[in-house]
């Protein structure tokens, strides 16, 4: 009896010691990343600040994205090499601009002729293999994870002084733009000039650049070129600029896969609120916008540049395997959209 009064009594009064003692808990820090994008601000508040915003909220101080927009941090030019080296965390960008060193980066950006509508883009993607070939070219990569890619606006091409009404008059002008479109669009004597981002609009007042061949309508009007520029070409060389999504691999490797769910789950609801930005801008901006003056390559003369594509794409697949496979699947969709008629194709 002594014994086990013996032990109770321990036993209450060391329970009674763990009681009282507070409970202390370490709270872990958050995890922090830098995220640049290829966009100005203006740009950025819809293509990816609603986005990073949603992240933050839901991570719910498991994890803090900063964002920084373009040049920033580092020159757009750079993005890719910056994010290898760990200086940036994340890059929301196409591959062609941010100097991706991947084989199938010509098809980042603006592709011509690749695709007719945004939808065209997440469709090539999703259902007709493009998934897999990315991943297949960045998991050849050092120190850089693909995460998705997903549909911005067409291409159309904005001038301050001369309207372009015909192939010819694109010739001599400096224009500003993605760079696999801007090899394209040399062959009819356009000159693509390189400059940062934030840069653009001085350099279209001063007259050191023609126009650009960067963007949609809803850009033009949102970063304020439309202001500048008179002009705006209808003809268009591509429905949507291919851009993706990308992390440096240590730092993706130490985000815990909830909150890697929760990253993709975001560039998905991003994917969503541009696809509908941009159609309705598109849409609404060449019928009431009032600050350019819209105009038209006869089409016949525009079936030359839709023909001329086809040797472009060929040039391409001939370089390597996975181009090849890539332009193939272009092929494939465009036969099978044209096959099937409106809506898919008029």
């Amino acid at each position: 009896m002594t014994s086990r009064r013996k032990f109770l009594t321990t036993a209450t009064i060391g329970g009674a010691a763990a009681l009282a003692a507070p409970s202390v808990v370490k709270a872990q820090a958050p995890i922090k990343w830098r995220l640049q994008t290829y966009s100005g601000a203006p740009l950025g508040a819809h293509v990816v600040k609603p986005q990073i915003e949603a992240f933050n909220k839901a991570a719910n101080g498991e994890m803090e994205i900063e964002l920084f927009y373009a040049d920033q941090l580092v020159p757009t030019g750079e993005l890719f090499r910056a994010l290898q080296n760990g200086t940036l965390d994340a890059v929301q960008s196409d591959d062609a601009t941010m100097a991706s060193p991947a084989d199938i980066s010509d098809f980042g950006g603006y592709f011509p002729f690749s695709s007719r509508y945004s939808l065209d883009l997440p469709v090539l993607f999703n259902r007709y293999g493009l998934n897999e070939i990315w991943q297949e070219a960045y998991d050849d990569i050092e120190g850089v994870e693909w995460l998705g890619a997903g549909a911005w606006d067409p291409l159309h091409i904005f001038t301050t002084e001369k309207k372009i009404e015909s192939l010819e008059d694109m010739r001599g002008l400096r224009v500003f733009g993605v760079p696999t479109a801007g090899r394209f669009l040399s062959r009819y004597g356009m000159i693509p000039v390189t400059v940062p981002w934030e840069d653009v609009e001085v350099a279209l007042q001063t007259g050191e650049l023609d126009g650009v061949a960067w963007c949609g309508f809803t850009e033009a009007y949102e970063v304020g070129w439309a202001d500048i520029c008179k002009y705006a070409l209808l003809n268009n060389v591509t429905g949507a600029w291919c851009g993706s999504y990308f992390a440096n691999s240590d730092s993706w490797a130490k985000v815990p896969p909830h909150l890697q769910e929760l990253f993709k789950m975001s560039m998905d609801q991003s994917h969503y609120y541009r696809q509908v930005w941009y159609w309705g801008g598109e849409a609404d901006l060449r019928v009431n916008g009032d600050k350019l003056e819209l105009s038209t390559i006869p089409a016949e003369e525009w079936e030359t540049v839709v023909g001329d594509a086809a040797g472009f794409w060929d040039e391409l697949a001939s370089r390597n395997e996975r181009s090849a496979r890539v332009i193939e699947i272009f092929k494939k969709y465009r036969d099978t959209m044209q096959k099937a008629g409106v809506p898919y194709r008029y």
